[in-house]
């Protein structure tokens, strides 16, 4: 069985729209699928849309992807099986919504000042229905503005410390824990390997997100080397946190595709080990992918 519980549309900085990510999903044979896009859970009625017209069996996860401030680093929280209707949640990402305008303005701002015009104005249409993300003033400064990669865009204007950075004011992680709770989900510690701090700072981090009532961890996605894996099973283990799995998809690439390369220590308790339709349908002995 395939499960992949961290993925993006449209709806903020994924390239597919809820209907395509859906059928990538079947092509890749993916079982079971959590759509986390940042800080909105618009794309979630279209992909449950789609879902319905199709005939192979595809569990959808409804998701979220929270962003939070902690000692300045910008950490994710993932919400699995959260209720897309409850109107407190809502209101919650409809604040969450509001800071990544302020920010994106405000970005927008500084790279007209670095001599991009209407860099704004664009990365707005990139986004299209979603809410404009880093990502997408990258891309626009790749495709409009001669910046040669990704990667160089963020690491001369939008990356940490450099000339278009804004901080946004986002939430604690207890806040962002506490919203996911209260809309009857799972709290999931988003990626720990790819936020830029020494092992010291991992493990504060990782207890934190435990003291505050998180349910899981990711230890299982893309690009994680062996000791920060072994790492992060130990954190796991030792916060008695459950073990989730997610590619953290956003577009079709060499080094990220659903379902790829996600399976979990069978010394780990998966995320999903009381989901009803799934747990079932896996073996708790072994690795899934």
């Amino acid at each position: 069985m395939k499960i992949d519980l961290h993925s993006h549309t449209k709806f903020s900085d994924g390239h597919l729209t809820p209907t395509e990510l859906v059928l990538r999903a079947h092509t890749m044979q993916v079982d079971v699928l959590a759509i986390t896009d940042h800080d909105t859970v618009a794309g979630l009625d279209e992909a449950h849309q789609a879902q319905a017209a199709q005939k192979r069996h595809l569990r959808i996860i409804d998701g979220v992807e929270i962003s939070t401030d902690w000692h300045g680093f910008d950490i994710h929280v993932v919400g699995l099986n959260v209720d897309r209707t409850q109107p407190e949640f809502l209101a919650h990402l409809h604040q969450q919504a509001e800071t990544r305008q302020d920010r994106a303005e405000r970005i927008g701002e500084k790279l007209a000042r670095c001599g991009f015009d209407g860099v704004l104005a664009r990365a707005e249409a990139l986004a299209g229905v979603g809410q404009v993300t880093r990502a997408h003033f990258a891309r626009v400064l790749v495709n409009n503005y001669g910046v040669p990669t990704m990667d160089a865009a963020f690491k001369k204007y939008l990356g940490k410390g450099k000339r278009a950075a804004v901080k946004a004011h986002w939430p604690s992680i207890e806040s962002a824990v506490a919203w996911i709770h209260e809309a009857g989900g799972q709290a999931v510690l988003a990626h720990p390997a790819h936020y830029d701090m020494t092992a010291k700072w991992l493990r504060r981090l990782v207890n934190v997100f435990a003291i505050a009532g998180g349910d899981a961890i990711e230890t299982a996605f893309p690009g994680i080397n062996k000791n920060k894996q072994e790492l992060i099973n130990e954190l796991a283990q030792t916060h008695s946190l459950l073990a989730s799995a997610g590619s953290d998809f956003h577009f079709p690439s060499r080094w990220t595709e659903l379902g790829k390369n996600l399976g979990i220590s069978s010394a780990l308790t998966p995320i999903w080990h009381n989901w009803p339709e799934v747990s079932g349908a896996v073996n708790q002995s072994t690795p899934v992918s």
